[in-house]
């Protein structure tokens, strides 16, 4: 099976969310939104307010509320989780694979980030320095 139809099959498990509705149940004390960009997506197009940033190779230890490497709000399993991703495929991947561990409420964004920002949701601009490599050029990006 390729990866397009293991994307098809996930996603048929998954009640994924259009950004509004994202934003939307953000504001319920037990969701949160899990921004899985690479840093470099994140300095480039900005951040969604309130999100919690984890990279996508570390999400299942950060968000296990049996693991040692959990962050504070990965309290239980009934956590809501809504991952976000650039696009909206790896996302999809991330969720399941936090539903196979037992976060049986995660979910994520259908478009990612792209659509979040595309449907006029609340995003912290890059900082214009932030654009910059170490070496002080630009990204390139």
């Amino acid at each position: 099976m390729g990866i397009d139809e293991t994307l098809s099959q996930v996603r048929a498990d998954l009640t994924r969310l259009e950004p509004a509705e994202a934003y939307s149940a953000s504001r319920d004390n037990d969701t949160f939104i899990v921004d899985t960009r690479p840093e470099f997506q994140r300095r480039d197009a900005g951040e969604i307010p309130g999100a919690l940033v984890i990279e996508r190779n570390h999400l299942e230890w950060r968000l296990d509320p049996t693991s040692a490497a959990r962050i504070p709000e990965a309290v239980n399993a009934n956590i809501r989780w809504i991952v976000l991703c650039e696009g909206g495929y790896s996302s999809s991947l991330a969720a399941n694979s936090l539903r196979r561990i037992g976060l049986h409420r995660s979910t994520d964004v259908i478009g990612g980030f792209n659509a979040w920002q595309a449907a006029g949701l609340p995003v912290v601009a890059p900082n214009s320095t932030s654009h910059s490599g170490p070496d002080g050029a630009g990204s390139g990006s």
